[in-house]
């Protein structure tokens, strides 16, 4: 039998396993000399001298991770652990790689002996334009009060900041992010530098700490201040209830002055104290929307801060009562903890009011955006449709509408008390909505064109006015609340181009024009609450009842709007007489007060400090002596308590909620 030694079968075998490993070695050093020499330089020492740094600006914790730091431990920097382990892996590195590691650091390199991080990328020059940016460091170049842009530009537009944003903030800072304290203006800006700028700048703003240190010390969490009596106002509109009118409408103002520890202290109280559910009482709808709505959602659009949208829908709430009509024009009052709604006795036979019901779509618009609740649009909307839709004498609102029958009352016209606002949110509508709402802008242009026509009049001394009208006869009186004007006719003008573009601008200076000589022909330099045209008299009160000065904002609006506008420095220096004239006649050592009468050399005072003097006066001088740049309003639009809400598709605080609710049951 034919045996195979265990020797010659070891033998055989290790002849085949050794040439099977020789073509496997001959194969891979095809495939590495191929590799390095034929295939392009992805291997060679630059390259892995560069993947090598990147992974030196990694930090050696890519190799040894470090165990989390307990809270009382040192730093890493302190700890002697990662020390010794960084020191060792250094060592180790150089003695393997030698001189690569002894190239000299790149200039701003990091400290001595650490790993030195490989810049990212050469720094290339600045575009041209955006070294123009960066040096002129203003507003964006667009005409003032340009339409948003729209379509599929405005889609491009906002993807490349919405990407820019996430690459400079995490997604929870792009939530929160924030208008910068102050009104996040342009600090180099020419009028930013100005000294005399500066000075009436802060002028104003330590009249804003006046009044709200002694409001904070005599009436602090009560609706307004009685500065002579030294306790607070339980008279004002919103009565003896604790619900802190002069902080929600203050604050914004507070936030725009950069008062930093007066704003988180009304911030705080709204937070603890500010409710309606235990509030049994008959408050005004569109007081309270104008005030509370509307400046919790400016606070909300300053701020990202979920507490002021919450507020502002609970007060919103509270009010939707009112709108259970049967045209769907709301009652003036409300009983927030009843519900129960009603108008006032004395408003032609118990008729709902233009200027009230007409000033709630800025806010409940906006409500709806940021909720995602379409029930408070659909209110304010209810109300354009029969606006719209009923028949206008002459193409005029009369001031009075019954919500029951839908049917005009008394024959009454104003764009002074009981009509204002009405004409002034048909505008805003249009511009909050980026200018795409064009049925508010063509029901403006229609009142504005009748106003024009059949109730602007110049006097005989060459002096435009807006008077009222009843029952077809004109008054020739004009209120100071009809003041806010001059900037709306202008404000019109600026943001489209039309046949009434030149007209409106004209009228809007000569009303302008009007209220400035209301006040400077008065021995206080402060105007009355109305005045009259005569062939005896222009410009002037001539009742009792019509001399007084509640620390009214209308005019200095108007100065703003128009200084904006035109940059016709006598709109600043118009402004700096009136701060000279409150000043002089107004302070008090515990806040501000109005006049008795504003014709007397030392008049009597009416010892209250309204709310409205901290939301809007004061507001409204500060930004005139400020720069275009705070509160730009191409991205800005104030309510009629001077509530700036942002612009739909031109201001990155609009915050429009992602989804849209179906409407709720609520009413």
């Amino acid at each position: 039998m034919y045996r195979i030694s265990p020797i010659g079968r070891k033998s055989n075998f290790h002849s085949r396993e050794k040439c099977l490993i020789g073509l496997v070695l001959v194969t891979l050093c095809f495939l590495c000399f191929g590799g390095i020499f034929l295939l392009p330089d992805n291997f060679g020492s630059d390259r892995v001298r560069r993947v090598y740094k990147h992974f030196q600006k990694a930090g050696p914790e890519i190799f040894i991770p470090a165990p989390p730091l307990a809270g009382h431990a040192p730093h890493r920097s302190e700890d002697p652990h990662f020390i010794g382990d960084r020191q060792r892996l250094e060592q180790k590195i150089r003695a393997e790689l030698g001189d690569m590691l002894d190239e000299p650091p790149a200039a701003g390199g990091g400290e001595s002996g650490q790993f030195q991080a490989l810049p990212q990328q050469a720094q290339a020059p600045a575009p041209v334009d955006q070294q123009e940016d960066q040096e002129e460091g203003q507003h964006a170049a667009i005409p003032v009060l340009a339409a948003p842009v729209q379509g599929d530009r405005a889609a491009a537009v906002a993807s490349q900041a919405a990407s820019s944003a996430s690459h400079s903030q995490s997604p929870a800072q792009h939530s929160q992010q924030q208008l910068p304290m102050g009104g996040g203006g342009n600090d180099q800006a020419a009028d930013t530098l100005d000294t005399t700028l500066e000075e009436r700048r802060q002028k104003v703003k330590e009249m804003m700490e006046h009044a709200w240190h002694n409001y904070k010390l005599y009436a602090w969490g009560k609706n307004e201040l009685r500065p002579l009596s030294q306790r607070p106002h339980s008279a004002s509109i919103f009565g003896a209830y604790d619900l802190g009118a002069t902080i929600v409408d203050g604050l914004d103002t507070l936030y725009i002055m950069g008062l930093e520890k007066e704003y988180r202290e009304g911030r705080d109280w709204i937070e603890r104290k500010f409710s309606l559910d235990n509030i049994s009482a008959e408050l005004s709808v569109f007081e309270t929307n104008i005030r509370f709505v509307g400046g919790m959602l400016t606070l909300y659009a300053f701020t990202g801060d979920a507490l002021y949208k919450e507020k502002a829908q609970h007060v919103a709430d509270k009010l939707l009562p009112a709108f259970q009509t049967p045209t769907g024009i709301p009652y003036a009052l409300v009983n927030t903890k009843t519900g129960v709604a009603k108008n006032y006795g004395w408003a032609s036979g118990g008729s709902s009011i233009l200027s009230e019901f007409g000033t709630l779509h800025l806010e409940f618009a906006y409500l709806s955006d940021i909720t995602g609740n379409p029930l408070y649009r659909e209110r304010v909307q209810t109300i354009r449709q029969v606006l719209k839709e009923i028949e206008k004498p002459k193409g005029l609102y009369p001031n009075f509408l019954n919500p029951k029958t839908g049917k005009w009352g008394q024959l009454h016209m104003s764009l002074g008390a009981l009509g204002d606002s009405y004409y002034e949110y048909l505008l805003k509508a249009w511009l909050q909505s980026g200018q795409t709402d064009e049925e508010a802008r063509e029901m403006y242009d229609e009142a504005m064109v009748a106003i024009l026509d059949k109730m602007v009049r110049t006097s005989p001394g060459g002096l435009t006015y807006v008077s009222d009208l009843k029952f077809d006869r004109l008054e020739h009186k004009m209120d100071h609340l009809a003041c806010f004007s001059g900037g709306l006719f202008a404000l019109g003008a600026a943001t489209r181009q039309n046949d009434y573009t030149d007209k409106y601008m004209e009228v809007g200076k000569g009303i302008t024009n009007t209220c400035h000589e209301s006040y400077i022909r008065a021995p206080t330099q402060l105007g009355p609450e109305a005045f009259r045209f005569s062939e005896a008299v222009e410009a002037r009160a001539l009742r009792s009842q019509e001399k007084y000065y509640i620390l009214r904002p209308e005019t200095f609006e108007s100065y703003f709007v128009l200084w904006r506008l035109t940059h016709d420095q006598k709109y600043r220096d118009w402004g700096w007489e009136a701060v000279l004239a409150l000043e002089k006649h107004c302070r008090t050592p515990h806040g501000y007060c109005g006049l008795r009468n504003v014709y007397q050399q030392e008049p009597q005072k009416d010892d209250v400090q309204q709310s409205f003097f901290l939301a809007e006066t004061l507001k409204y001088l500060y930004l005139l002596f400020s720069d275009d740049s705070v509160l730009p309003l191409d991205e800005w639009v104030f309510n009629t308590e001077a509530h700036p809400l942002p612009i739909k598709g031109a201001n990155a605080y609009y915050r429009q909620a992602p989804v849209t609710l179906p409407a709720s049951n609520a009413s």
